[in-house]
């Protein structure tokens, strides 16, 4: 099993519709993506292995996903709790979040 030095890596997998975290050269965890017909990426998912559980790698998955969205000006609708969870405890610079579609938004905070 990877130790707490292992060098953490999120990519960017458009031919299986998810970011992946690695710790080494271990998959560790995934955020499943979908686009919709009219560019924006539904989040419907996140997952991270057990093994690696407590370590805090699903934050650091989703924050460099969504950062690689609003880089790319890509627009996102978030059915997946945990980031729905991560958006309304953070703030992602230039992320265009469709939270009409995603049932609304959960915060008051304008996020």
């Amino acid at each position: 099993m990877p130790t707490s030095t292992d060098e953490l890596t999120v990519t960017r997998d458009d031919g299986a519709g998810r970011y992946e975290i690695h710790v080494g050269d271990v998959l560790a965890g995934f955020t499943l993506f979908q686009p919709t017909p009219n560019g924006e990426l539904i989040f419907p998912h996140t997952e991270i292995d057990p093994a690696f559980s407590g370590r805090g790698l699903g934050k650091v998955l989703v924050s460099e996903a969504l950062a690689d969205v609003a880089r790319r000006g890509e627009r996102i609708i978030p059915l997946c709790p945990f980031v729905r969870r991560y958006l309304r405890e953070n703030h992602v610079e230039g992320l265009d979040v469709d939270w009409s579609v995603a049932g609304g938004r959960d915060d008051q905070a304008g996020r």
